[in-house]
C-alpha cells in the first residue's frame, strides 16, 4: 500500500500547487486592474500643445534630418559643421546644395 499513499501525497502537492497559482494569478489580477484605474487612458489624454516657436523649430529639424538622410557621411560631416557654427538655416541651405547635387 504504500505506493498508493504517496501517490496520494503527490496528488496533493500538485493540487496545493495549483491552488498557490490559482491565488497568485488572482492577486496579479487585482494589482493590474488597480494599476489600469490610475494610469490615464492613452485616448483620453489632450495632445500637448505646440506654440509657433516649437512648430517652427520642429520644421527645420524635420527639414535638416531630410536633407541629412540623402548624404553620405563625410558630406554629413560638413553639414554637422556648419550647423555647429550658424545654426540650422545655414545648414539646411548647405545640404539642400549638395543634395541636388
Amino acid at each position: 500500500m504504500a505506493p498508493r499513499s504517496s501517490l496520494k501525497r503527490s496528488l496533493r502537492a500538485i493540487e496545493r500547487a495549483f491552488s498557490e497559482i490559482e491565488s497568485a494569478l488572482e492577486r496579479l489580477d487585482k494589482r493590474v486592474r488597480q494599476a489600469e484605474r490610475r494610469r490615464p487612458d492613452a485616448s483620453t489624454r489632450r495632445p500637448a500643445k505646440l506654440t509657433p516657436k516649437r512648430r517652427a523649430q520642429l520644421k527645420l529639424q524635420g527639414a535638416y534630418m531630410g536633407y541629412m538622410r540623402q548624404l553620405k557621411p563625410a558630406q554629413k560631416a560638413r553639414v554637422k559643421a556648419v550647423k555647429a557654427k550658424r545654426g540650422f538655416e545655414a545648414a539646411i541651405r548647405v545640404a539642400r546644395t549638395i543634395a541636388r547635387g
